[in-house]
């Protein structure tokens, strides 16, 4: 299995990198990670490949070979689209962060990104502030991961609040529900 996590520094990309990663082994699985930043720190794009196997022997998902594109944000979805399998798809939260070019006024925020998206999206922001934060919003991600690639919901969510500091499991543990049943 083939997922290339992508998003905005910040979004907690990574953090779902591992918790993914952490999963599949304590599931049996080889797993390989590999994580490419950009300008992270300045709201860039950050994208994550992780692969799960019997056996993994590198971390890299060549374009047209991903299972699944998990996006924190809908134009980092529409960026990485085309890494998907012609039978993959996206599983997206709806919402948009606006890039520099954008923020200055250089470009427009591009419309209709979801007729473009071969999959699902997720109001995972507003889900993430149903759950009492917005930082959440990664584990809203991960509930609906969960779900649409058919986890065990209490193996994989351990995993999640194993990952997490323990002041923010019960917020991550609502969130989690929220994006599992949005699915």
């Amino acid at each position: 299995m083939d997922i290339l996590i992508v998003g905005v520094g910040g979004q907690g990309t990574l953090l779902a990198s591992r918790v993914l990663g952490k999963y599949a082994l304590e599931n049996g699985y080889d797993v390989k990670l590999s994580e490419v930043h950009g300008m992270a720190q300045r709201g860039g794009s950050v994208m994550t490949y992780v692969r799960i196997g019997e056996k993994i022997a590198s971390p890299i998902i060549d374009a047209g070979c991903a299972d699944l594109v998990l996006a924190f944000e809908k134009l980092e979805a529409l960026r990485y689209v085309h890494y998907l399998k012609p039978q993959g798809e996206v599983l997206y939260s709806t919402q948009e962060i606006m890039p520099m070019p954008v923020v200055t006024g250089a470009a427009e925020y591009p419309q209709g990104i979801e007729k473009k998206l071969r999959g699902t999206g997720v109001d995972a922001l507003g889900l993430a502030l149903q759950a009492g934060n917005a930082k959440a919003a990664n584990s809203v991600m991960l509930g609906a991961l969960c779900k649409k690639m058919g986890f065990d919901r209490e193996k994989f969510e351990s995993a999640l609040l194993a990952s997490i500091p323990q002041k923010t499991v019960e917020m991550n543990k609502k969130a989690f529900g929220l994006g599992y049943g949005a699915v």
